[in-house]
C-alpha cells in the first residue's frame, strides 16, 4: 500500500494576486497541501513565519523590495526547518544557481503544470530536492566539445564554474555525492585546475559562459 502524502502547511509568497488567486485555486484541490496564507511581499512573508509557522513557502523571485532570493537566505537563517520552493517565471542559470546557494529546496516555473509544482513540494519535504526540466536543461547545457573531458565532465564543470556545491551538483544532475566528487577529482587532473576561480576562467576561455 502506498504511503499517504505528508501534510503541508504553505504559504504563498508573490506580489501579484491574481497570481496568488490562480495558485492558490490550483493546491486547494489537493488533499494533504494547506494554504495557511498568502504575503505580497518578503517582510510580509517573514512576519507569517513568525506567526502562522507554515511548513512550506512557495515564493516568486521578482518581488520589490526584499526578492525572492533574499528572502529565502532570510528564511533559512530564522527558520531553519521552513522550507522553500522558488516559483519563477526566469529559467537563468543565475537566478536558479542564486537560489539554490540561498537554501531553496526546489525551482519550478510558473508555466509549469500543475504535477510539478505538488512534486516539488513533496521532494522538500521529504528532505529531497526538485527542479524543473527546463531548469535543469538551463544549468547544464552541454558547451562546445572538449577532448579533455567527457560530456558529463563538461556538465558539471559548468556548475562548479557556476559556483555549485558537489550536493547541489549530485541534486541536479541525478547522481550521488561521491561520483560527483570523483567527477570533480578527474577534471581538477586533466585540466591542472585546483581553484574555483580556475573553473571559471577555464569555461570563459571555451566560450561556455
Amino acid at each position: 500500500m502506498q504511503a499517504k502524502p505528508q501534510r503541508v502547511r504553505l504559504v504563498l509568497v508573490d506580489d501579484h494576486p491574481l497570481v496568488r488567486d490562480g495558485l492558490r485555486a490550483r493546491l486547494d484541490a489537493v488533499p494533504h497541501i494547506e494554504v495557511v496564507g498568502e504575503a505580497g511581499s518578503g517582510d510580509e512573508a517573514l512576519a507569517l513565519a513568525d506567526t502562522v509557522r507554515p511548513d512550506l513557502m512557495l515564493v516568486d523571485i521578482g518581488m520589490k523590495g526584499m526578492n525572492g532570493i533574499q528572502l529565502t537566505a532570510e528564511l533559512r537563517t530564522q527558520h531553519p526547518s521552513l522550507m522553500v520552493v522558488i516559483l519563477s517565471m526566469y529559467d537563468n542559470a543565475e537566478y536558479v544557481t542564486s537560489a539554490i546557494r540561498a537554501g531553496a529546496r526546489g525551482y519550478v516555473l510558473k508555466d509549469a503544470p500543475s504535477h510539478e509544482i505538488i512534486a516539488a513540494i513533496e521532494a522538500a519535504m521529504a528532505g529531497g530536492s526538485y527542479y524543473s526540466a527546463a531548469v535543469t536543461h538551463t544549468l547544464i547545457a552541454p558547451p562546445a566539445a572538449d577532448d579533455a573531458l567527457t560530456e558529463r565532465e563538461r556538465e558539471v564543470l559548468l556548475l562548479l564554474a557556476q559556483g555549485l556545491s558537489n550536493k547541489a551538483i549530485a541534486q541536479l544532475l541525478g547522481i550521488s555525492v561521491r561520483t560527483a566528487e570523483t567527477h570533480r577529482l578527474s577534471i581538477r587532473r586533466k585540466l591542472d585546475i585546483e581553484s574555483a576561480a580556475g573553473f571559471v576562467k577555464y569555461a570563459m576561455e571555451k566560450g561556455w559562459l
